[in-house]
Formats: structure tokens, sequence, C-alpha cells
């Protein structure tokens, strides 16, 4: 799929225009429900183990030692993304047309499939099994960064057809870009300002109030932010002061790991089984980012539709408080 990066100068953000395809209304997942590959009139998901002839190659597997590459034997697989607008071929060029301005899809965008099994969710899987996700991501992260055309890396998972799945078998998403998205500019801003770490404040001010508080670990704390966008969402922040979510260690995969064992089966019961987006939010690669990146992750159910306020204006309306979001989540984890 072809496809350029296009500035809306109005928003001051990039849009990515897919070029030379139109969907049409009855393709788009709100639509038909779970997408599945249909091989003789059946369908098949075509990341379940035995069905790896309907993927892209793999880039990289964890698997038995004497399986092949695209074969059953595996455990965490990635994969190109079918359809990515992205291609990390030549350079970067903007280009000019009147006021407008775009610049053609540099980077990569894969997908790792998180277990050979269909219907097991993320939530159901081992503790050895998530650190394992968590490698493949901190692995794929480390490479595509070596490659100086890409500046941001972004890694998230879309559970349920709420929160934009389009197939049901578990899996995550790397989107390797070439410039940074304007979300988190906060971190720097309130670095250039107070000269300190916004992340690194937010935890000593939530370990003080423990009024957002869900859980504490050793490595990790969990808070329902104080500016929550969406009912009971809940960031998973690093106590270490690290930019880069690469820059895990093992004890920290490990805790991260224990931690997600623990509360995502904990939210989804105490939620009715929502869908939700899990995102890791990190530093820039590739360029002189000064101070105030502090990596975190963000988990949020999306229990309602997001609706026109928030298309509007840019402001949401969460109708749960999050010290109320995190009493309950913390009862029902501790329970």
């Amino acid at each position: 799929m072809a496809a350029e990066l296009r500035r809306d100068l109005v928003r001051d953000n990039w849009v990515i225009i897919a070029t030379d395809r139109a969907l049409k209304p009855n393709d788009f997942p709100i639509n038909k429900g779970w997408e599945k590959a249909r091989v003789s009139g059946q369908q098949v998901c075509p990341f379940c183990e035995g069905n790896e002839s309907y993927t892209t190659d793999e880039i990289a597997a964890f698997r038995d030692d004497n399986s092949l590459p695209d074969t059953p034997g595996w455990t965490v697989r990635t994969i190109p993304n079918k359809f990515s607008a992205f291609k990390l071929e030549g350079e970067l060029e903007l280009k000019r047309n009147g006021i407008f301005q775009s610049c053609n899809g540099l980077g990569q965008h894969e997908v790792v499939v998180e277990t050979p099994q269909h219907g097991v969710d993320f939530s159901q899987l081992p503790a050895d099994r998530i650190k394992q996700i968590y490698l493949m991501l901190q692995q794929r992260y480390l490479q595509l960064a070596a490659d100086r055309r890409v500046k941001y890396i972004q890694i998230y998972k879309n559970r349920g057809l709420f929160a934009g799945a389009s197939l049901e078998h578990s899996h995550s998403q790397i989107l390797a870009l070439p410039d940074v998205p304007p979300e988190n500019r906060g971190l720097s801003k309130y670095y250039e300002q107070e000269g300190k770490c916004l992340l690194c404040t937010i935890l000593e001010e939530e370990i003080r109030s423990r009024q957002r508080l869900v859980y504490e670990s050793q490595h990790f704390l969990l808070v329902c932010p104080y500016a929550s966008r969406f009912s009971y969402e809940t960031w998973i922040i690093p106590r270490r002061h690290t930019e880069h979510f690469a820059d895990i260690n093992d004890e920290e995969l490990d805790d991260l790991a224990a931690i997600m064992k623990a509360f995502m089966p904990a939210m989804l019961d105490c939620l009715n089984d929502p869908s939700y987006n899990m995102v890791i939010n990190t530093a820039p690669v590739n360029q002189d980012i000064g101070g105030g990146y502090h990596w975190y992750m963000e988990i949020a159910p999306r229990l309602i539709v997001t609706a026109g306020v928030e298309f509007a204006t840019g402001f949401y309306m969460n109708p749960v408080a999050p010290e109320i979001s995190a009493a309950m989540l913390r009862e029902k984890l501790l329970r």
C-alpha cells in the first residue's frame, strides 16, 4: 500500500494517507467484525500456528531450536504488517504543493504475534510468556533504532473491536516513524521550565497522596493518572528514570511481566472484559532529545465511544474520576 504523510496545518500534526486504494464501507472492521483470511471457502486465522504461509515472511521469532522460520514451533513471532503504509526504503522527502506539505511513507510497521494459539488472550498467558513478548519488543526496538532514518518507535496493542483491532488473535504492533509525534511534548516542556523529569515528579506526588495509586512493585508504580482521558485508564511507570523502553533490564522485565499477569485479568474482570488500547511511550531516537523523557505504559479501556466533543475540541470527557477508578482497580487486584 503506497502512502504519504500529510501535514495537518490546522492541528500541526501529520496524517497518514493511503494514496492507492479506497476501502468500501463494508471493508471497515467496525462493519464486518473480525477479519479472517479465506482459503478454499473456509475462514482461517493467519496468525495461528500452522498458517505461517498466509503471512508475510518472518522477521524474528522465539522458536524451538530445530524449527525453521515460517514454520510451526514458535512461541512469539514478528512479521511485517501485510497492509503497511510504510517502507524503510530511500530517504525522507518533503514535498510542497502550495501551502500544503507531504512526505513519503518512510518507516516500518511490524506485527508481534503473541501466541501460536487462537483464543488465548494476552491476560491468560503465564508470566514467562508475557516476558517473552516484552523481550521481543525490546529486541525489535533496538533493531529499528539502529536505522538512522527512524526517529520514533511506537509500540501499541489494540484488543477488541472498539479499540481498533481487526484480528481477534492476540498481537501487538510496532511502528517506526520518520518524525516524532507531539503527544508527549509536555515531558520536554516541563523539563525546560522546571529542570527536572515530569514523570519522576508525578511518581513522588502519587506515592505521597496515594489517592490514585493502584499498585506498587519493586520497579514500577500503577496509577490512574490525575487527568485521565478514559475511565479506568492506568499508567505503568518505571521507578528508575529511563528514557527508552529498550533500556529495561532483566529484573524489570520479570517485574513487569508479573505485574501484567496480575493486573490485566483483574482489570478485565472488574470492567466486564472491555476492548482496550495499550501503548508504550518512549523517547525519540537518532536525534538530540534534550532531557525530560521517561518511558511509561498506558492501558486505556474503551468503555464508551469517543464522541463529538473530543473530536472537535481535543478535550476528553471522563465520567469516572481517577480516584474512584484507582480504588476499584486496587480492590479487585488485591483480592
